[in-house]
């Protein structure tokens, strides 16, 4: 069963901050919200299957990613490395079992601060950032 919809009221300044925290075209001011104050946890009463894709999807769908891929941001000077993985219907798991619809949300889970996991995930088959990915996609060249 999805989850009611609820209507809040905010002001330019909450929605000013929302809009510096979204990813242009993709987030919505609830998965921003979501982001922030939940870490990109889904509800845990959405069941399997019934989420939105995620924002992998069309990589997936034009072949240049596969479930089961895994994603890897390394901190070469901490020597730190953090590795996730793409899921069938293009989210991203990350080894604590937590699962996000968006990279960068995911990639600062694990590292703790705010990173783009588009240009610091890398897609360990590939080589290949998630930006450089997209960015073939976008100019048609898979």
């Amino acid at each position: 069963m999805a989850q009611p919809s609820r209507t809040i009221q905010i002001d330019d300044e909450v929605f000013a901050y929302l809009q510096r925290h979204s990813e242009p075209l993709v987030d919505t001011p609830n998965d921003v919200l979501r982001r922030l104050l939940l870490d990109g946890e889904r509800p845990a009463s959405d069941p399997a299957g019934s989420r939105p894709t995620g924002a992998l999807m069309p990589l997936i769908e034009a072949g240049l990613v596969r479930p089961g891929d895994q994603l890897r941001h390394t901190q070469s000077r901490l020597k730190f490395t953090y590795t996730a993985t793409v899921t069938a219907d293009g989210w991203i798991d990350i080894p604590d079992g937590r699962t996000f619809r968006l990279p960068s949300p995911a990639l600062k889970a694990q590292v703790g601060y705010d990173v783009s996991g588009w240009a610091q995930y890398v897609h360990v088959p590939s080589g290949a950032t998630l930006a450089e990915l997209r960015e073939r996609l976008a100019a048609g060249h898979p």
